[in-house]
């Protein structure tokens, strides 16, 4: 029942930059704004990133932009996010989500999730 599947995570220093991969299958790719999620202890699940099926648009957290970038290849069927400028709050695990609808980018709207993978950024 694997919908997506994250990798890239892992530890950096702050000021470095990580790269994070999604791979995803047909049905839970195509036609779907794709978008990237983080979740540290303690707090809530939050958005990241998101990037439409055309790659006509795209939409960063305030926190993010600038530092972040996502991209998606369709033909792949695979979504990126370009981390740069990493900072300890950035310290997550990060899942990839993809939308049916692509109405909003609140976590209610993603209909399908990855497993995440870990992002740690040190001080």
């Amino acid at each position: 029942q694997v919908q997506l599947v994250e990798s890239g995570g892992g530890l950096v220093q702050t000021g470095g930059s990580l790269r994070l991969s999604c791979a995803a299958s047909e049905r839970t790719f195509s036609n779907r704004r794709m978008g990237w999620f983080r979740q540290a202890p303690g707090k809530a699940r939050e958005f990241v990133a998101a990037i439409s099926w055309r790659d006509t648009s795209t939409w960063y957290a305030d926190s993010v932009k600038g530092r972040f970038t996502v991209s998606r290849d369709n033909a792949k069927k695979s979504v990126y996010l370009q981390m740069n400028s990493l900072k300890p709050e950035d310290t997550a695990v990060y899942y990839c989500a993809a939308s049916r609808l692509g109405r909003s980018n609140s976590v209610t709207e993603y209909n399908y999730w990855g497993q995440g993978t870990q992002v740690t950024v040190s001080s």
